[in-house]
């Protein structure tokens, strides 16, 4: 079942979700049979969709949070619309690509299944990724996994563990891709690492339930850990991939 978990951090959300690899869009597009039209599922505020539409020649991006869409970038090739995941309103027959970027593991299962399956064309493709752990430092990665394995670790839930585990557990029926490794990394300054883990919906959930927003219990640590907040630092991120045809 599809969760809207972000749509009350929207602005967040866009401002502080990683970006993916152009080389992740350039390989897709490879092994798509043609370039006419891609679907982004659960495309939140369009991340993946903007990497999709330098590729193809039309997007259509869905998602059940108006709020995620409407801080979405605009692009005439790209067509944002609000539908479920397992309701797309795309016509049979008619994707080249079905992308679900971080999201697949909310409504992952056979009826999912059966929407890409009527959407896709002849050896369409579908690709599904998430990112884990990031890597910075050692002690900013403890403290990172602190906040996540530790304070807010009770709000995790079924789904969240399908990314925690790399995705092996996810439900994905098709016909296997091996694709090849992929580098993400990110820059951020200290901010921007806290404005991410706010998106967590593990964070909105404690915050919601607790009144106090987990983040700011190892916000002190982070200062030392990081050294001046505004330094900007690399942030290399385990991506997660499967890929399958039809």
């Amino acid at each position: 079942m599809e969760e809207n978990f972000f749509s009350p951090i929207a602005k967040e959300y866009a401002r502080f979700r990683p970006e993916y690899p152009d080389a992740l869009f350039i390989y897709l597009a490879s092994i798509s049979p043609a370039k006419q039209l891609a679907w982004d599922c659960a495309t939140g505020s369009g991340q993946a969709a903007t990497g999709l539409v330098g590729r193809f020649e039309q997007v259509v991006a869905t998602d059940i949070g108006d709020e995620l869409l409407a801080e979405a970038p605009r692009h005439d090739r790209i067509e944002y619309r609000n539908a479920n995941a397992l309701a797309s309103g795309l016509a049979n027959g008619c994707v080249d690509l079905v992308t679900v970027a971080n999201a697949m593991h909310w409504f992952h299962g056979e009826a999912f299944e059966r929407e890409v399956r009527r959407v896709l064309k002849p050896g369409g493709v579908i690709a599904a990724w998430s990112y884990a752990h990031s890597a910075i430092t050692p002690e900013v990665d403890r403290l990172v996994r602190k906040l996540h394995d530790e304070i807010v670790d009770p709000y995790w839930i079924g789904p969240n563990r399908i990314v925690e585990q790399g995705y092996k557990h996810l439900y994905f029926p098709f016909v296997p891709i091996q694709p090849p490794p992929f580098v993400m990394i990110s820059q951020m300054d200290l901010a921007a690492l806290e404005g991410y883990m706010r998106t967590w919906s593990a964070s909105t959930k404690y915050r919601s339930g607790r009144g106090v927003d987990p983040v700011d219990l190892v916000h002190e640590e982070l200062l030392e850990a990081w050294g001046p907040p505004d330094s900007v630092r690399d942030v290399h991120w385990q991506l997660n991939m499967r890929i399958g045809t039809v």
